[in-house]
């Protein structure tokens, strides 16, 4: 008789996923597995997303196996437009659960907003110095808040931009907010926001005079409006420059325009599972 599954909670992924340099080397395995087409054993679908129009609101099924980690997962994650800023439930809201994938039994269902926030800072926490904008300034210090080291809220995009060395934008924009004349020659910008084929945060400038990396090739073709609406040709997927394929090319002005890939998910939630397990 099978066992009932794991069901851990936020403050138990936070527990079990204390510091997001452990993810680092398991994503850039994980990247380029899925780089490799199929020699790299990563089965993962696009995204399938359902909208739910009444309520300006998506619902997303990541699914995705790894025969490298031997570990099956989905995802699924909703995305709503419009949130007042008073509302208490956040505008994103996910839930990763992890199969055994030798029968297909449920082993865990764990918060997923959490794996999300820990592999988003694992690639992201780089700076010494950070200026952050947000539409609702009670947002911005709320935020301004959690981050460790120097920090400055600015009252708007440009302010916040002009000299960055990194940039990343993190919005639910349908129209570009950020523009190619504000960006210095050799930024580097994390686009992820943004993750419906018409909606937008980088203007055609900036897409276009930048090199253009992507997580996935044909999710960015499929998903990105940055990408699809400015016509940018992509020059590689991170899993290329992991495994050398493609190069770095940090001279240049580059934008990694994220859509957030299964994988990733998968490899977090494998971790989570693992502590928690050995720890019982």
């Amino acid at each position: 008789m099978s066992r009932a599954p794991a069901f851990l909670s936020a403050a138990e992924v936070q527990k079990h996923l204390r510091s997001s340099s452990l993810l680092i080397p398991p994503l850039e395995t994980a990247l380029a597995n899925f780089s490799s087409g199929p020699d790299g054993g990563v089965m993962q679908p696009v995204r399938t997303v359902v909208p739910v129009a009444k309520h300006r609101g998506f619902l997303g099924v990541m699914p995705a196996y790894s025969a490298a980690e031997d570990a099956l997962t989905t995802k699924l994650v909703t995305f709503y437009e419009g949130h007042s800023t008073a509302s208490t439930v956040p505008s994103h809201q996910a839930t990763v659960l992890l199969f055994e994938p030798s029968n297909g039994s449920l082993l865990a269902v764990m918060d997923g907003n959490i794996i999300t926030a820990k592999r988003t800072a694992a690639v992201s926490a780089i700076a010494t110095k950070v200026r952050i904008w947000n539409r609702t300034k009670e947002n911005a210090e709320k935020f301004a808040n959690t981050v460790q080291g120097e920090v400055e809220v600015c009252s708007s995009v440009q302010e916040a931009v002009t000299g960055a060395d990194v940039i990343i934008t993190v919005t639910m924009a349908t129209e570009p907010i950020l523009f190619g004349e504000w960006v210095k020659p050799g930024a580097h910008i994390n686009a992820i926001g943004a993750s419906r084929p018409d909606w937008r945060e980088l203007d055609d400038e900036l897409m276009k005079q930048a090199v253009l990396y992507v997580d996935s090739h044909e999710a960015a073709l499929k998903e990105s409006g940055d990408v699809l609406l400015s016509g940018a040709e992509i020059f590689a997927e991170l899993g290329e420059v992991v495994k050398g394929v493609k190069p770095a090319l940090c001279d240049k002005t580059t934008v990694f325009k994220s859509l957030g890939m299964a994988v990733e998910d998968m490899v977090a939630a494998k971790l989570v599972y693992d502590s928690w397990s050995s720890g019982k």
